[in-house]
């Protein structure tokens, strides 16, 4: 019998009428469908899959993945009735949702109930991750190098000059959105306290915005090809896309950084990506990890093209047991938020070897 496998991505499967009525639009609608049409079609490619389970907002154009079927959600309670059906029946569930308002984290403890078996992060990773006080002071706990911060709801009262310059985020947000820099304390005079957050605060880290993704499963990690980011300049640090492999040198120190995170998070399973930001110091004194995100991310759209292996496989075979090694191929690749690759090939480009890492 053929596997069936259920992706689940929130903007694109109805996730939004949880949020009121208004339809998703704009760049992360971009970015989510992206992420979506790749993995799905990589989970086809591996054979033996019999279909590809999709759930739908009615209010977007449908997808024309291989092997689809579609199960349109026209409201709050058909989104969630759909999701714990096809969670229950499906051979393999991965969920890819906001951290935001709980929102991934109440999705996969649905998946959970339901005995799905995830090939995305388990919910205690997801509601660690998914604060970011609460992450980056269990990464300090075990060594690891994190920004200095403080957690706070409503409007600030005093700070301590000697954080500043420093970036303020929602501390359960996603992406760059609500995320700003903030040079001085008379900066907060800009920000709109109205929004009902509860914020982290914390010192900015000059240098090189890089992503790691991990591949986790029952017996450890792999690491991918470390990415650069693109993000904007106007101190909102907007995703713009990334590109790939690093210069050998900041390749290493990345990987050393992810594998050292990686090691102490709970319940390592399916993609998890690691920003971080590699200072100036050649030794790696200066890096440190900003964030975990316990889900897919956009790095995926431009690993899958120069990685050799079907990476939709290997989280297949990781969640199963098996020993997985990537190899890479020669070039360089950039590639946007919504999907958009642009692929250069050079004899002088070198692949990254990497290997397992037991958790």
């Amino acid at each position: 019998m053929g596997r069936t496998i259920f992706v689940y991505e929130f903007l694109t499967a109805g996730g939004c009428w949880s949020l009121g009525d208004k339809a998703p639009s704009g760049s992360l609608l971009a970015e989510g469908r992206a992420m979506r049409d790749a993995l799905a079609r990589d989970f086809v490619a591996m054979g033996e899959v019999e279909s590809l389970l999709l759930m739908h907002d009615g209010r977007l154009t449908e997808p024309t993945l291989p092997k689809q079927q579609l199960f349109v959600a026209s409201s709050k309670d058909d989104a969630q009735r759909h999701f714990q059906r096809l969670a229950a029946e499906a051979t393999a569930t991965v969920v890819i949702a906001p951290e935001f308002s709980q929102l991934l984290w109440q999705r996969v403890k649905w998946a959970e109930e339901a005995g799905a078996k995830l090939l995305s992060p388990a919910s205690e990773l997801v509601k660690l991750a998914s604060d970011k006080q609460r992450t980056a002071e269990h990464l300090a706990e075990h060594g690891v190098r994190v920004p200095q911060g403080i957690s706070f709801s409503g409007m600030p009262t005093g700070f301590e000059k000697g954080l500043f310059p420093a970036v303020l985020k929602p501390n359960d947000g996603c992406g760059s959105l609500h995320v700003r820099r903030v040079k001085s304390a008379a900066d907060f005079e800009m920000v709109d306290w109205s929004q009902a957050f509860r914020w982290r605060l914390e010192e900015f880290i000059p240098g090189i915005a890089v992503s790691v993704a991990i591949i986790g499963g029952t017996t450890g990690f792999v690491c991918l090809a470390p990415c650069e980011q693109v993000l904007s300049s106007d101190g909102q640090f907007s995703y713009w896309g990334g590109r790939a492999p690093l210069p050998a040198h900041l390749a290493k120190r990345a990987t050393t950084l992810a594998q050292s995170a990686a090691g102490v998070l709970p319940k390592m399973r399916g993609w998890i990506g690691i920003d971080m930001v590699l200072g100036s110091a050649e030794n790696g004194a200066s890096d440190f990890v900003i964030e975990i995100n316990p889900r897919l991310t956009t790095s995926y759209i431009g690993l899958r093209r120069i990685c050799k292996q079907n990476l939709a496989q290997v989280m297949w075979q990781a969640a199963a047991g098996e020993t997985v090694e990537l190899s890479y191929k020669a070039g360089r690749i950039e590639f946007l938020s919504d999907g958009a690759i642009r692929e250069f090939t050079a004899s002088s480009s070198q692949t990254i070897p990497l290997e397992s890492v037991s958790s």
